[in-house]
């Protein structure tokens, strides 16, 4: 909105919800919108999320470093899968880039957030004491975030240490320690070989065994350094990566039990187990699952095998029943002795957040969903105005930041036109969430998700994590569904607002310290210059080898 050359934008305050991926990203596509009247809220005493809080030894990304980060901020990768003090690292540097640090509160918890109707205002309750109004509320706090504490009889009084990996103590020494680790999935598979590097015992407790295929992570080479430098063969190759895995997602296609490619990564994991244990029929059997490829999320490690082979490890193939002073009893009676417990359990999907979500007429957000979490691109609900999900619903699977990305540009368009006058309130239409559900739903019908014991699912069996195909599908969805699906409404009781600068006056950051000169827009040197983007592309692509994405399907039923 412009009278007499200037733009006469109000004010839209936005608070947002966790300060990892999630909030980073919706803060830097509010910056670029030119909103800049946010806040942060993270009850961790440093930004990260779960990067921050994860700290225990051998977490690291299963996805190639390249593709989780941001497509604006490449970045000089030191590894092909980054480990948890690089990750974090990276979030720090992006925190930078985009001067969001002024904009952070840490080591402050959102209690509740409750919209106002009378005012169309979000009252949001933090630690303290303390209330603040916002227009807009972003939930950015993950869905994997909420540790999963087990209900074992005499956990209560087990005499040494015990605690959750997403709980590590710092400064912890395990060495000559008998370590007992309950779970056995992509924490588990972390954990377990550095354990077993310092402890004198290590026992690692699966409930149920889950297929594993090979990380191929390592540090990089030099050639593959240089090539990370270039900003735009990093880019090139991202989008080589999307495709490839679009293809393979496309209605879940590589989650879809008969399909060739299911096939192909179910035949891949086996062959894996084959080469790690041909000199160990019992590990081999132990570790075999009897659901399809998919029916849990795949672990991808290559240090698990090798950890279970050693003499100071051991699989005990049951699950935790109780625990004793010094020991774990396993679901086959059989009394193990530990001096350290150390819970690997996962966390609590279902949505669930450590504030309470108050929305139209007084219905919470547990209230609406009844066990059965939903959202409109997994962003939106009914009833809850100008109330944004990251990460929501529905939204799981294939490649998690472009995902992310693409909520925050979503949820940055809504707030923009709270920015310019243009509306108070935005609500998504009930029967475009409906439609939405129904369509998702039919698409995941006949998954591998429905075939397995997993936190896919709600009680009800239906799937409310994952996401029916694949990231490109999603970004497209989320840029065709915006005002076509949106209520807005403007309300006599707004106060009335300042004004503030136009969104050109905000300037954009670039990634330092990357070779952007490898592109071929030049016309000096540019076959040179194209040559060495070649390069560069084919040495970043070839760190992708190591995913069931890009394999060739077999022979087999489609």
């Amino acid at each position: 909105m412009r009278a007499n050359g200037r733009d006469t934008r109000r004010k839209a305050r936005v608070a947002i919800i966790g300060g990892g991926f999630s909030g980073i990203a919706a803060a830097v596509a509010l910056k670029r919108k030119g909103i800049s009247d946010f806040t942060i809220y993270d009850r961790s005493d440093s930004v990260g999320g779960t990067w921050w809080d994860n700290h225990y030894p051998g977490a690291a990304v299963d996805t190639p470093s390249l593709l989780y980060s941001y497509s604006y901020a490449p970045y000089a990768w030191k590894r092909t899968h980054a480990r948890q003090a690089e990750v974090l690292e990276y979030l720090r540097h992006v925190v930078d880039l985009f001067e969001l640090n002024s904009h952070f509160e840490l080591g402050t918890e959102v209690e509740r957030v409750e919209w106002r109707e009378d005012i169309g205002r979000w009252s949001v309750e933090l630690s303290g004491g303390r209330t603040e109004l916002f227009n807009a509320v972003v939930s950015a706090t993950g869905l994997l975030n909420v540790p999963r504490y087990p209900a074992w009889p005499g956990l209560e009084d087990f005499g040494g240490p015990v605690f959750h990996t997403a709980r590590w103590p710092k400064g912890l020494s395990l060495a000559g320690k008998r370590v007992a680790i309950a779970g056995s999935g992509s924490t588990a598979a972390q954990v377990v070989p550095a354990v077993a590097e310092e402890a004198a015992q290590v026992l690692m407790f699966q409930r149920e065994p889950g297929w594993v295929l090979p990380k191929g992570a390592r540090d990089l080479a030099a050639d593959e350094h240089e090539a990370h430098a270039s900003a735009t063969a990093q880019r090139l190759t991202r989008w080589y990566m999307l495709v490839q895995r679009e293809r393979a997602s496309h209605r879940n296609n590589i989650w879809r039990p008969g399909s060739k490619r299911n096939a192909a990564a179910e035949q891949a994991a086996r062959a894996f187990i084959e080469r790690s244990f041909h000199d160990r029929p019992d590990l081999a059997k132990a570790v075999t699952p009897d659901f399809p490829f998919g029916g849990k999320r795949p672990v991808v490690t290559d240090e698990l095998y090798p950890a279970m082979a050693r003499p100071n490890v051991r699989l005990v193939p049951a699950a935790v029943t109780r625990v004793g002073a010094n020991s774990v009893v396993d679901a086959e009676g059989e009394t193990h002795t530990a001096d350290v417990l150390i819970m690997s359990t996962g966390f609590m999907a279902d949505f669930s957040t450590s504030f309470e979500t108050v929305g139209v007429n007084g219905k919470t957000l547990d209230d609406e969903w009844a066990g059965e979490p939903n959202a409109f691109l997994g962003i939106m609900v009914p009833g809850f105005p100008n109330y944004f999900i990251m990460y929501g619903p529905n939204t799981n699977g294939g490649q998690i930041v472009p995902h992310l990305e693409a909520q925050a540009k979503y949820l940055a368009s809504a707030v923009e036109l709270l920015e310019t006058g243009k509306a108070d309130a935005i609500e998504v239409r009930p029967a475009a969430l409906n439609i939405f559900n129904s369509i998702v739903q039919k698409r995941l019908s006949g998954t591998s998700f429905e075939r397995a014991n997993n936190y896919f699912k709600s009680s009800s069996g239906r799937v409310v994590t994952q996401w029916s195909d694949g990231a490109m599908t999603y970004v497209m969805l989320t840029k065709l569904f915006r005002r076509s699906v949106w209520r807005t409404r403007k309300s006599s009781a707004t106060p009335s607002t300042q004004l503030r600068s136009t969104a050109a006056e905000v300037a954009q950051p670039s990634a330092p310290s990357l070779r952007t000169g490898s592109g071929v827009s030049g016309v000096t040197g540019g076959l040179s210059k194209l040559r060495t983007l070649r390069r560069d592309v084919r040495t970043l692509i070839a760190l992708d080898s190591v995913t069931v994405f890009s394999q060739k399907p077999v022979d087999g039923p489609s």
